[in-house]
């Protein structure tokens, strides 16, 4: 059973940067993927999460960094708050981070 929410492949948005969704994966699913995207030519790559997930996308970030591709930097993070309606209806604040890892 799949939800379309957890769905968590690359995509490409305007200017060309890469983005990744960061979900319920391991952490290397998702080190790959930036590799894979930056040996495919990207120089931009955009690690998103929200929730309990921002610190899987922190480890992704780090171990891309340090152990895979030593000369990228960390071009900015920016963080923020989305709400989100729960099944009864009400609001619910969740806490999203956006990392961004240039070449």
């Amino acid at each position: 059973m799949t939800d379309d929410k957890n769905k968590e492949k690359p995509k490409t948005v305007n200017g060309g940067n890469s983005v990744i969704l960061v979900g319920n994966k391991n952490v290397m699913s998702y080190v790959l993927a930036c590799v894979t995207l930056f040996n495919k030519g990207a120089k931009e790559v955009v690690i998103k999460a929200r929730g309990r997930l921002i610190s899987r996308a922190v480890d992704v970030a780090e171990i891309t960094r340090n152990r895979f591709i030593s000369e990228l930097v960390v071009k900015s993070i920016e963080i923020g708050t989305t709400t989100v309606q729960t099944d009864k209806g009400s609001d619910l604040n969740v806490s999203t981070i956006d990392i961004t890892l240039s070449k």
